[in-house]
């Protein structure tokens, strides 16, 4: 899967599950500053899903941004996969 069908699929995750249109410059924005460290950081993890409810105008309570933690440290996912995290977030195997 490119880059690019990511980012298609991630536009159409964003709107599916929020009926909130994203932009792609939004979305790589967002992106440009998530490093393979801020998943293993949980300050910095819990940053970036505020960030990613304030882009899609979504309020996320603290127990939806600690199940979400949780979820991304006991997935065992390589931090340096990028696209095996996004498609972990938006559901598909």
């Amino acid at each position: 899967m490119s880059g690019k069908d990511v980012s298609k699929d991630v536009l159409k995750a964003v709107k599916s599950k929020t009926g909130k249109t994203v932009s792609e410059k939004d979305i790589h924005k967002l992106a440009s500053g998530v490093k393979p460290s801020t998943v293993q950081n949980e300050a910095q993890l819990r940053q970036l899903i505020k960030q990613v409810a304030s882009l899609v105008g979504a309020p996320v309570s603290e127990q939806t941004i600690n199940e979400i933690v949780h979820a991304v440290k006991s997935s065992n996912l390589n931090p340096n996969n990028m696209e095996a995290l996004m498609k972990m977030m938006m559901g598909k195997k």
